[in-house]
């Protein structure tokens, strides 16, 4: 199985995640009810089982909380891989959200970078501030060496616009770490 258990705390945040990226039972809870629906969605359509548990300081906002899971998610991510050998390494989803259309486009090449082109036309989803969904995909992909390129081609609702780019990752990722061999994919024999 691989897998990683994280417990990362600090004055902003405890937070406690386990990931499988074979599968498993998904169970979010961070205190902000979209972005648990959210980390729900892209668990799934990842396919990975994911228990997660979250204590941030909410009454300042929900900056640090979302940033810190992005954070000790990449970091689980990261060591659940390993040394990489057999995963395809490269993952492409498109995913519709009524009228939004998203692209994620990653490597898990152990060389973190963000692209992230998604403005989003309103600056709250119910509790969730729609701006912290890029800081959320830095800390991912930083912490979890990919280099990951996410795209909104177009949309008027920043909650179709976020679900999309989750899901879309979600399924980006699950093809990525899809085991296909025994080698590790790069010419120069490592990652």
């Amino acid at each position: 199985m691989r897998k990683a258990t994280i417990q990362r705390t600090t004055k902003e945040t405890d937070i406690s995640l386990t990931l499988c990226l074979d599968g498993g039972e998904v169970s979010v809870s961070t205190g902000i009810g979209f972005f648990d629906h959210m980390l729900t969605a892209l668990a799934f359509y990842a396919g990975f089982g994911l228990e997660l548990s979250a204590l941030g300081d909410l009454h300042v906002d929900g900056h640090h909380t979302v940033e810190d899971v992005g954070i000790v998610l990449g970091q689980a991510f990261k060591e659940a891989l390993g040394d990489k050998k057999g995963i395809r390494r490269y993952g492409t989803a498109f995913v519709p959200m009524d009228e939004a259309l998203c692209r994620t486009v990653l490597d898990c090449s152990n060389r973190p970078f963000l692209v992230f082109d998604a403005p989003m036309p309103q600056p709250m989803i119910g509790g969730y501030d729609s701006c912290l969904t890029v800081e959320f995909m830095r800390a991912f992909a930083v912490n979890g060496g990919i280099t990951l390129h996410q795209k909104c081609e177009y949309g008027d609702n920043a909650h179709h616009i976020t679900e999309a780019l989750f899901k879309s990752l979600g399924l980006a990722l699950k093809e990525a770490v899809r085991v296909e061999g025994d080698g590790v994919v790069s010419t120069k024999g490592a990652l």
